[in-house]
């Protein structure tokens, strides 16, 4: 008998989507933003994306809690963003 609760789950979706979509996201995310971010905050974002882009769950925990800690008002509005915070749960299923 063939058990399928055994056999790996593909990957629906290949890294050039998954990188298209993260590049997509925070793309819209910094126009949202606009002039806002101070440099501080802009590394933030840019540390988080890389995270993000390389599936690293560890880094992007500790991204996220530095920018809830450091710039409380930049998480509100990832957490708010439909996109970004749609991915970050898909990452979120992965171990976050």
């Amino acid at each position: 008998m063939d058990d399928d609760r055994t056999k790996p789950v593909p990957n629906l979706q290949t890294d050039d989507v998954h990188q298209e979509r993260v590049r997509a996201a925070f793309d819209d995310l910094g126009v949202k933003l606009g002039d806002r971010p101070t440099p501080e905050a802009r590394a933030s974002i840019e540390n988080l994306r890389a995270a993000v882009l390389e599936k690293d769950v560890a880094r992007l925990r500790g991204q996220l809690d530095d920018m809830k800690e450091k710039h409380g008002w930049l998480w509100e509005e990832l957490s708010a963003h439909p996109r970004v915070a749609a991915i970050v749960n898909e990452l979120s299923l992965m171990g976050l």
